[in-house]
């Protein structure tokens, strides 16, 4: 089985070329995204999109400052860079109304040593009426072909995203899929800069398979390990370091964070590490939430757990700080590791089965219906509207991670509260222990009115 990587599509540019507009029309949105899940924080503006069959990231850059005053080569230079080393495609916008600029010169020639595909995109040309004229300046640049676009009017638009289409195809059908075993589990290692993440892997594997530094940040990209267990496969994912935003100093490493988040989407299961030296951070609930967000399996490590061997009151401590910040994560398993000595380790794996089987795992209707039926008999539910709210019945509707519809006569009238008690009952009777679920509710008119 192939496991192609999720493409990122980068749109760089001078402040005010209408990058957001732009963002906001292909992922259709119309703000920056924004998520009720504790510790979902957004360095940047992103989306998953899948246009016409062919997914990808896109990614929103900051603006880069055309301000001659400013320092060009350190500001201009290390935006393009992070753009082209990290991005797969480059959506380079510039301004129809204001015209070139020295900025969009200098961008130019640092695309131009990237063999990476680049669409020069020049916006804000409303209709074909002055599109002769507004694009003439920008033909001095060189450049083989420039798209014409009104991200706001949508001119030009569909152009665009069929030749981005056709390139994604093309980069998909191009690059060299790895034949998995079947039921092959898929492993991504996340967590911040010199947490351990290569050093796990490499003491998993038993060899050197990934570069181990000390200088923060040395995975750039994603790299995959297939190891073979007795009858099971596993695909090691490990990840460049996500760093907290205020420290994000190096302008690469904020492009080495989409290439986590792409591999996030490619596993099965989420193994976060910790480092128990620092004990647990902001950004280490950042990352969390990320995974939670994604719905994917997840284990929570504590590594380096030698810093802190024969000293019961700092690991007290340690396991209380991960507790108290991540409530809402009551089922991941959590294990205390070490890549260094490898302690720990092997009581990794049979973890990660055990995640994976309840992430796949599927349940027969009947069984469901019945689990509903106790759980409403044992706690009533609550009235809503001066009516009392009524479940008919139960059915799985997807796995990864088990997912579940209830009808009802009132979706809008179901708390909180009484969702997560139903949540919970479904955890214990179905042996979901280990892993997120999602519990939807219908309106049973609603369904009729569809049928």
């Amino acid at each position: 089985m192939p496991t192609p990587s999720c493409p990122i599509v980068a749109l760089v540019g001078r402040p005010n070329v209408g990058k957001s507009t732009l963002f906001n029309r292909i992922s259709r949105s119309r703000k920056a995204l924004v998520d009720p899940t504790p510790g979902v924080t957004r360095d940047r503006h992103y989306d998953r999109v899948v246009w016409e069959g062919h997914p990808f990231i896109l990614v929103d850059t900051g603006g880069i400052d055309d301000n001659p005053d400013d320092a060009l080569v350190s500001h201009i230079r290390d935006q393009a860079m992070a753009a082209i080393d990290e991005a797969d495609i480059i959506l380079f916008l510039m301004d129809g109304r204001t015209g070139l600029t020295p900025a969009d010169h200098a961008v130019v020639d640092i695309l131009r040593r990237t063999d990476k595909p680049i669409f020069h995109v020049v916006n804000k040309i409303d209709g074909p009426e002055r599109e002769q004229e507004l694009l003439a300046p920008f033909y001095e640049l060189g450049i083989e072909r420039l798209w014409a676009l009104s991200a706001e009017h949508i001119y030009g638009f569909r152009t665009l995203m069929d030749d981005l289409g056709t390139v994604l195809a093309e980069r998909t059908g191009d690059e060299v899929a790895i034949d998995l075993p079947e039921d092959t589990v898929k492993v991504a290692f996340l967590g911040r800069p010199n947490v351990g993440k290569s050093s796990m892997v490499n003491q998993i594997v038993g060899e050197e398979r990934m570069v181990v530094s000390e200088i923060s940040g040395t995975t750039r990209d994603s790299v995959d390990t297939l190891l073979v267990r007795g009858r099971y496969s596993y695909l090691l994912i490990d990840t460049a370091g996500i760093r907290r935003r205020g420290k994000t100093t190096e302008k690469l490493e904020k492009f080495s964070i989409l290439k986590s988040l792409a591999a996030l989407e490619r596993c099965d299961v989420a193994v976060v590490l910790i480092d128990a030296g620092e004990g647990m951070t902001e950004q280490d609930t950042r990352i969390i939430g990320y995974a939670l967000e994604q719905g994917r399996g997840m284990i929570v490590l504590v590594n380096k757990w030698d810093l802190v061997a024969g000293d019961k009151k700092r690991q007290e401590e340690i396991m209380a700080e991960v507790g108290q910040a991540l409530p809402f994560l009551g089922f991941a398993p959590l294990l205390t590791v070490s890549a260094l000595t490898g302690y720990g380790i092997k009581r990794l794996f049979p973890v990660i089965g055990s995640v994976y089987r309840q992430y796949k795992a599927k349940f027969a209707t009947a069984a469901l219906n019945r689990l509903l039926r106790e759980a409403v008999e044992e706690h009533t539910p609550p009235i809503y509207k001066n009516k009392r709210l009524k479940f008919y019945y139960t059915s799985q509707i997807g796995t990864c991670p088990p997912k579940f519809v209830i009808m009802t006569n009132s979706s809008k009238g179901v708390h909180f509260s009484y969702e997560r008690y139903l949540v919970n009952r479904f955890r214990q009777g179905l042996g979901l222990d280990k892993v997120p679920i999602r519990i939807f509710f219908r309106d049973k008119t609603e369904q009729r009115e569809k049928e």
